[in-house]
Formats: C-alpha cells, sequence, structure tokens
C-alpha cells in the first residue's frame, strides 16, 4: 500500500526563527540536474549571490498559491522562506515582480547554538567550522543520487529559457524566461483542496499563522464557497450581497479613470479609503486591467514608503516578459499576507494604481505605515 502524504505528520527539517547559512554554490550546483533544479525547483542565478551569507528562517513553504494557472494552494516538500530574501530579477531581464525566493533544506545549513529572531547576517568568506554545523546538515561536494550536477552558465541558460520548447521564443520574437514562479506547478504539483484540514494544523505547528487567522480564514474561505453556490443555484433575491465574496469589494466605476503623480521610490504614499477605491473600479473589480485584491482592504488608509514603479514583470503562465502600458507602484513591506487565501506563505507584493494613493509627506506615526524593508 502507497504510504499518503500528511502535512500534519511532517516535522519539517527546519523551523521559522532558526538562523541557517546558505551553503557554498559549487556545493549546491553538484546537487542539481542539468536544469539547474532539484525536485523540480529552480535554483536560480540570482541565488548565487546569497551563498556563504546567513539567514534567518521566515516561513514554513510546506503550500504555495498557485499564480500561474490558479488552481488554489499547491503542496511543498521540504522548502523553506527566508526573511527578506527575494529575487531582484537580474538574471531573468530585469523582472521587477521581487518574488519571495523558495530555497530547499538541502541548500542550507543549520547554525547550532545562534541567536534566532535576527535579520540577515553579514556574508562570511570563510568555512564554518565542524562545531558550528548540525550533523544532519553537513555539505557535501558530491551530487545527489540520479542528480549530475549543473553550473553556473547553464543556470544563466536555463534561465533565458534554454529547456523552453524552441518554437516558443521563434513565436514570440523575445525570450520566453524560467524561474522557480514559472516552474512552480512542476515544482509543486499536487494542490491542497479547502476541506483538507490537515493544511491548518500545520499552519499553526509552524508558526506560518496564529490560530485565530486560520480559524477566521476558514470561516470566511466556507462562506465564499457557499456565495459561489447561490450564483448558479438560487435567485438574485434569495443571495446574500448578490452572491459577492466577503469582503464584499464593488467596483461602481463605468470606465477606468486614471491618475498620474509620478512616484518615485522613497517618497511617501497614504493608501486611499476603499469608498475612494471603489469609485475607481468598475464592477470586475479592476482598474485598466489591474486588480484590487482583497488582501489590499487592510492596507486602507495606511502610510507606507515606495519601494518603485514596475512596468514589466516575467507572466507566469507563458515565461514571456509582460510590459505595462501604465506602471503601478509596489509598497515597502506591503505584501500579501493571505488572509483570505488560507494563509499562503509566498508573501507576493501588492500592485497599486497611482489613483488608490496620495503623497504624503512621510509617516504620521511609527505604527500606521508598513516598514522600510526593500
Amino acid at each position: 500500500m502507497t504510504a499518503t502524504y500528511r502535512p500534519s505528520d511532517v516535522k519539517p527539517a527546519l523551523a521559522i526563527g532558526d538562523v541557517v547559512e546558505v551553503k557554498p554554490a559549487e556545493v549546491i550546483l553538484a546537487g542539481l540536474d542539468e536544469r539547474g533544479e532539484l525536485d523540480a525547483l529552480p535554483f536560480m542565478p540570482e541565488m548565487v549571490h546569497f551563498c556563504g551569507r546567513r539567514f534567518v528562517v521566515d516561513k514554513i513553504a510546506f503550500k504555495t498559491c498557485d499564480t500561474a494557472t490558479w488552481t488554489g494552494l499547491r503542496r511543498m516538500t521540504d522548502t523553506v522562506h527566508l526573511t527578506g530574501v527575494r529575487c531582484d530579477g537580474q538574471g531573468h531581464g530585469g523582472c521587477q515582480a521581487g518574488c519571495l525566493v523558495f530555497w530547499k533544506t538541502a541548500w542550507l545549513t543549520k547554525i547550532s547554538g545562534s541567536s534566532q529572531g535576527r535579520h540577515v547576517a553579514e556574508p562570511r568568506a570563510q568555512q564554518l567550522s565542524a562545531s558550528d554545523r548540525t550533523t544532519s546538515d553537513q555539505p557535501t561536494s558530491q551530487p545527489a543520487t540520479g542528480l549530475s550536477g549543473c553550473t553556473r552558465e547553464r543556470l544563466g541558460e536555463v534561465a533565458l529559457g534554454a529547456c523552453r520548447p524552441a518554437t516558443a521564443e521563434a513565436e514570440s520574437g523575445q525570450p520566453v524566461y524560467s524561474c522557480q514562479a514559472t516552474e512552480l506547478t512542476r515544482a509543486a504539483p499536487v494542490g491542497i483542496p479547502f476541506w483538507d484540514v490537515r493544511q491548518y494544523v500545520q499552519d499553526v505547528r509552524t508558526g506560518n499563522a496564529p490560530a485565530g487567522q486560520v480559524v477566521r480564514g476558514v470561516g470566511i474561505g466556507a462562506f465564499n464557497l457557499v456565495q459561489d453556490l447561490t450564483r448558479s443555484k438560487l435567485p438574485d433575491r434569495l443571495r446574500i450581497r448578490g452572491g459577492r465574496r466577503y469582503p464584499f469589494i464593488e467596483g461602481t466605476a463605468d470606465t477606468s479613470p486614471v491618475e498620474k503623480l509620478d512616484l518615485q521610490p522613497g517618497e511617501w504614499v497614504r493608501v486611499k479609503s476603499i469608498e475612494q477605491i471603489s469609485a475607481t473600479l468598475k464592477p470586475d473589480n479592476h482598474n485598466r486591467g489591474l486588480s484590487f485584491d482583497v488582501e489590499m482592504l487592510k492596507y486602507c488608509g495606511r502610510t507606507a514608503r515606495v519601494l518603485r514603479r514596475v512596468d514589466h514583470i516575467i507572466d507566469e503562465q507563458s515565461g514571456r516578459m509582460l510590459t505595462m502600458k501604465t506602471p503601478c507602484i509596489v509598497l515597502a513591506d506591503v505584501t500579501c499576507t493571505s488572509d483570505y487565501h488560507r494563509s499562503c506563505p509566498r508573501s507576493i507584493y501588492s500592485y497599486w494604481r497611482e489613483i488608490w494613493l496620495e503623497r504624503v509627506p512621510g509617516p504620521l506615526s511609527t505604527s500606521s505605515g508598513a516598514g522600510d524593508q526593500s
């Protein structure tokens, strides 16, 4: 009989707050296949820069949301996110998405006796002594069984589409990139249905989310499933708020208005109220093709620092670079906290239209705005 993987029965190799060191590039490369992957998860060129440096484990990535084919949450194994470690896109045409990087535990060494709760430690050029490492995480220069190893040059080739079908680039006339986001459905091939309660137990056990957030999220998710059902089964007069999903954001604009503030990195803004934002959204809650997601609602009325303007990102389904006709804004430390998406730990940056923001001189108080982390 084949054993069934049960998330609640698996004790992660690492825990939130553990201090880890990214193994030397040569060690990691030796354990990759010819695509530069381990368990179908790419080790990207942008990740080489972090080798030899110490970080703190931020979240256990035992599940993740699928933003390529939108099939819901998918299961991952032996994978974590590290505090503040995001892709800068330099190996992928300058993509500005700033995705949180996935790290296989095999690429990391847990540092015994190190203090927890620190952000990012300085790089260390020297090798660690044996007493600094946990016994189970001793690095090896030999490739893992069945893997042939990879080179830095090959990582760059794969990022630029070397493993994509030859016709893909010819048809588009531009590079077709590969990265962790484009390959996520391969790295996480198994979906996690809403009713699988083991995922919620794991959310709390790992520390990914507090119990209160998880319970609230389950309740909202169940209500929204019922709302979806009523739209197809009940007449409008019997539906709650027309069968709309909670929290009932309703766009009221006939067309998408535009406001140009020419916001620049380092400036401070206040997110407008939901009433003001709703007036800029069409009934599908989009403004010029960009959706106002329910996860953005919590930031209304808060102040935050502009991190960057975004006008090109990789389309996760096709691998092609998308150029935005109307640039959007990313705010420092303003990310999806998955209050309505089953506590996914991916912390994706929220994209903001300038019309949803207003320029302010600076933070009104130390507690009202988002932090200053890039």
